[in-house]
């Protein structure tokens, strides 16, 4: 079998593949699958130097990135994954995903009020500037 190559479940579906792959998969680069294993977030299994990454990197790989366009930390992120992966009880882990992203709403509606705010003003100094410069002259 080519190192390349995924092995496959018994029933036909991907069970491991290579970095290069799961990369490809999710479109992202080899160095962000390593800094997010650095990160704790992954653990492929090691055959030599080469990573085998299975469907539970796979998933988890999948909330990470998902974690990441909702904004949560790689902290916030590690914490919900590893409260998954340590229990069946889905209760904990959801009201805590709940607190999170509420924390973040909160954080986005006031960064828009705070962009607002900053919008309204730039508009008042660019009026009273061009008060200031007065009519322009036509050639």
């Amino acid at each position: 079998m080519l190192h390349d190559e995924p092995q496959r479940d018994a029933n036909g579906g991907r069970d491991e593949c290579s970095i290069g792959e799961l990369a490809r998969e999710f479109d992202v680069t080899p160095r962000a699958i390593r800094f997010y294993e650095a990160e704790g977030l992954l653990a492929p299994r090691r055959d030599g130097q080469r990573r085998i990454y299975t469907a539970r990197d796979r998933t988890r790989l999948k909330l990470t990135l998902r974690g990441k366009r909702l904004g949560l930390t790689l902290g916030e992120i590690r914490g919900l994954i590893d409260m998954y992966d340590a229990g069946r009880d889905e209760r904990p882990q959801l009201e805590r995903f709940l607190a999170i992203l509420a924390q973040h709403r909160d954080a986005l509606e006031q960064q828009r009020e705070d962009i607002e705010a900053q919008l309204l003003e730039i508009a008042a100094f660019e009026k009273r500037v061009r008060q200031k410069l007065g009519p322009r002259k036509r050639s």
